[in-house]
C-alpha cells in the first residue's frame, strides 16, 4: 500500500516554510540600520547649547489663538523643544474602501537644524514592510522595502522636499509648540480661532492654517502645500489636512494622542491614515533604544 502525504498538510508545510523565509528575511533590516545610523549622526551633530526658557512675555507677538494654545499646553515655564522622539501606532488605508494596514512608527525631529527621521514597519497577509522617510539638508526621501530587502518606493527630489515641509511644520505644530517662535516663522492672525502661519526652510516656503477651539486645543492644521504619491510614483498636489483629539499630559505638556490624516480631494476626503500616540519625549541627547 503507497502512503500519500495529505495535500492539505503540504500545503500548510509549504506556508510554514514561506514565513519562516520571511521572517529570517526581515531580522537583516538594511533599512532600519540606515534609519539608526542617520538619527545618530544628527545627534552627533547637534550643538550642545542652553534651552530658553519658555515665558509670557516671548509670545505676546505670537496671534491671540496661538498664545492661547501654548499656555493650553502648559510649555510656559519649560525649556523649549529642540528635539524630539514620537511613538505612534497606526492603521493606514492604500483606498478609501481597502481593509487597514495594522502599523507602529517611530520618529525623531530636530528643530534647530530642521529634521525628520520616520520609520515604520507594516505588514500585510503576512508580508512585513518597511517604510523610511528622511528629510535634513533641505533633501527629503521615501523609501519601501517589503521583506526589508525588495524596494517598491524610493522617492526624492525638490517635489517631495516641499512637501515633507510640509509635514515637519505639522509635527512642529502638534507636537512642538514651543518651537512655533523660531525666526523662519510668520503669523497672521485670521480669527478668535485660527491663524495662518508661513514656514521657510532654504529654497522652500510652505503655509498653513490653523484651527483652534475654545479651551485652546489645536484641533486642525490645513495646507495646500502638500502632494500625495500616486501609484505610478507622481505627486498629486492637494489639501492636506490633521485633524487632531484628546490632549494628554505627557512630561507636563498636553499634545494630541489621536489624529488623521486625511486628503481632501476634489472627488471626496480621503482618509488615508489614523494615529494613536503611544510615547512622547522631548530634548533627548541621543537616540533611544528599546
Amino acid at each position: 500500500m503507497k502512503f500519500q502525504f495529505p495535500l492539505n498538510r503540504i500545503h500548510c508545510f509549504s506556508q510554514f516554510r514561506f514565513y519562516i523565509f520571511i521572517s529570517l528575511l526581515s531580522f537583516c533590516n538594511p533599512l532600519e540600520e540606515q534609519y539608526r545610523v542617520d538619527v545618530e549622526r544628527m545627534f552627533g551633530s547637534q550643538q550642545r547649547i542652553e534651552t530658553k526658557v519658555l515665558s509670557e512675555s516671548d509670545i505676546k507677538s505670537l496671534p491671540k489663538p496661538v498664545q492661547r494654545y501654548l499656555q493650553y499646553t502648559g510649555v510656559l515655564g519649560k525649556p523649549q523643544t529642540t528635539n524630539m522622539r514620537i511613538l505612534f501606532d497606526e492603521l493606514m488605508y492604500k483606498t478609501p474602501n481597502s481593509e487597514p494596514m495594522v502599523s507602529s512608527s517611530e520618529q525623531y525631529n530636530f528643530f534647530n537644524d530642521p529634521s525628520r527621521f520616520f520609520y515604520m514597519k507594516a505588514s500585510m497577509m503576512g508580508v512585513p514592510f518597511r517604510v523610511y522617510h528622511s528629510y535634513a539638508n533641505e533633501k527629503a526621501s521615501m523609501v519601501v522595502k517589503i521583506v526589508s530587502w525588495i524596494e517598491v518606493v524610493n522617492v526624492d527630489g525638490e517635489e517631495l522636499t516641499n512637501t515633507e515641509t510640509v509635514t515637519l511644520l505639522n509635527d512642529l505644530c502638534l507636537f512642538a509648540p514651543s518651537a512655533l517662535l523660531q525666526n523662519n516663522i510668520t503669523w497672521q492672525e485670521e480669527g478668535p480661532l485660527s491663524a495662518k502661519l508661513m514656514y521657510q526652510n532654504g529654497k522652500y516656503k510652505v503655509s498653513a492654517q490653523l484651527m483652534f477651539n475654545e479651551k485652546g486645543e489645536l484641533i486642525n492644521f490645513i495646507s495646500d502645500d502638500r502632494a500625495a504619491l500616486q501609484d505610478d510614483g507622481s505627486l498629486r498636489k492637494a489639501r492636506w489636512s490633521t485633524p487632531v483629539k484628546e490632549y494628554k499630559e505627557f512630561n507636563g505638556v498636553k499634545v494630541p494622542t489621536y489624529g488623521e490624516a486625511i486628503w481632501n480631494f476634489p472627488e471626496g476626503d480621503f482618509v488615508y491614515g489614523k494615529f494613536f500616540l503611544k510615547n512622547f519625549e522631548t530634548n533627548l541627547v541621543s537616540k533611544i533604544e528599546e
